[in-house]
């Protein structure tokens, strides 16, 4: 394979599987890793194993130094779980927290000397809105996604001098398994179907719809590639227009 190398964790399904798409179909060789099995073909290499866990990315670091010329890392590992701030229980912080916030970590940790060695590069690190509109039922996973904005800014401002950039991409609602797997809990409790649940909420946004996993890799890609090369320590919020206040619209 020729071409540079993207690392994608969280490449399974999702965000991340529609970016190792992307940057497949752009020329780039992509080290796909995911605790999920993933089929290695043309253009991928596939790497299991689990973010929360060192030796896991100890050889996920070592794998891409063997297949050199890494330009870009893109963290889109990620779990869910729906909880408020008086019930959540310590194992739901902790999960929450161990993927979403020290998995990144790892994973960025792990890979900015890589990066340096080459002469720098990019990170995108996949955040959420929910790190900045906090709604019901996510107290301990807007808190994790905060926190990978804050880490990403770190990781910007530490290693610009290294030719190092990290930016943010804050998805909103995207059609994903995962989404798919919190309506279905969300109609189990209203007595709807999923579909009427993700009808609900594309009517609270200014599009009126929900986004495709390949729009949220066509960001991803933009944050990653040359045309974003003066772009660090950036939120890129993809949502919809639903951070807009409806009443302020007049809709």
């Amino acid at each position: 394979m020729t071409g540079p190398l993207v690392l994608v964790t969280g490449a399974a399904s999702g965000i991340g599987a529609a970016a190792v798409e992307r940057f497949v179909a752009d020329g780039a060789r992509v080290l796909a890793f995911d605790r999920d099995a993933i089929a290695a073909r043309d253009g991928v290499v596939a790497l299991q194993g689990d973010v929360t866990q060192q030796a896991d990315v100890d050889r996920l670091m070592a794998t891409a130094r063997e297949l050199c010329g890494l330009r870009a890392v893109v963290n889109a590992a990620g779990v869910v779980a729906a909880d408020d701030p008086e019930d959540v229980t310590d194992a739901t912080w902790d999960r929450m927290l161990a993927v979403n916030l020290s998995g990144t970590m790892r994973v960025c940790r792990g890979a900015i000397p890589v990066l340096r060695t080459v002469g720098g590069g990019a990170i995108v690190n996949v955040a959420s809105v929910a790190a900045f509109n906090s709604t019901p039922g996510s107290a301990s996973y807007a808190p994790a996604k905060a926190g990978v904005v804050a880490y990403t800014r770190s990781i910007a401002y530490a290693h610009g001098v290294h030719g190092i950039r990290a930016n943010c991409l804050c998805p909103g609602w995207t059609r994903t398994a995962m989404a798919e797997a919190e309506m279905q809990q969300a109609a189990a409790l209203a007595g709807t179907t999923i579909e009427q649940e993700f009808a609900a909420i594309a009517a609270r946004l200014a599009l009126r719809r929900l986004a495709q996993p390949a729009e949220m890799a066509a960001c991803i890609r933009f944050l990653a590639g040359d045309e974003a090369s003066f772009v660090t320590g950036a939120v890129l919020v993809a949502d919809g227009g639903g951070r807009i206040a409806a009443g302020a619209r007049g809709i």
